[in-house]
């Protein structure tokens, strides 16, 4: 195990952190421009297709609108998630304690810690539950995540464990809290529908004299 702040890195995922930074030293610019520039585009991304999803669901029944209105907060939940494990774990960053290159970008400020990687949280949340909405489009969405996890070793800001990690926290909260908050919406929307389609009461007619 190596030692990082206050918690124990696994001395596999260094040397994996290692080797990816070094490769990515020695790969071509536009390879480092592209990889190095991935994460933010990836997010956007995966939101453009988070909303293809949802308007998807749209035309359907009140849990497929449901599942619509409910389809942003997973990713929502899983970042808040992440931030509340960082200040938890206090992992230092890589890119410090190795004191390997950075490849695109600059080393986030200390206190900024390491472990689980925020963009990998938010990103395995958003390709889950794109999955959860339309499998067709899930099916782009999950090598998406992967990209933008493997952009943050290749840019030198996070371990492979933190990446791991945090696509994986972000798929169980989708995976969790997609159902979990889509049944009181689904059952708030048929009220409403049933309410808006209910007899309209008839007005009391006047008595003649």
């Amino acid at each position: 195990m190596a030692d990082n702040g206050s918690m124990d890195v696994p001395e596999i995922s260094a040397e994996w952190y290692r080797d990816v930074v070094d490769a990515a030293a020695s790969s071509p610019e536009p390879v480092q421009w592209f990889v190095g520039h991935a994460t933010e585009g990836v997010i956007l991304l995966l939101g453009a297709l988070l909303l293809m999803a949802a308007l998807s669901r749209r035309s359907g029944g009140p849990h497929d609108r449901a599942l619509a209105l409910v389809a942003p907060l997973p990713a929502l939940l899983a970042y808040v998630g992440s931030e509340w494990f960082k200040t938890v774990v206090d992992e230092d960053r890589p890119c410090r304690t190795i004191g390997r290159a950075i490849i695109a970008g600059t080393c986030p400020p200390p206190g900024d810690w390491s472990f689980p990687s925020n963009h990998s949280t938010v990103a395995g949340a958003l390709a889950v539950t794109i999955l959860l909405l339309s499998r067709r489009l899930g099916l782009v969405a999950l090598p998406l995540a992967a990209l933008a996890a493997f952009s943050r070793v290749f840019v030198g800001v996070h371990y492979p464990h933190d990446v791991i990690a945090g696509v994986l926290f972000g798929a169980l909260v989708a995976v969790v809290a997609t159902p979990l908050l889509a049944r009181p919406a689904a059952e708030l929307l048929r009220r409403r529908t049933s309410s808006a389609g209910g007899p309209v009461p008839k007005l009391a007619s006047r008595s003649r004299p």
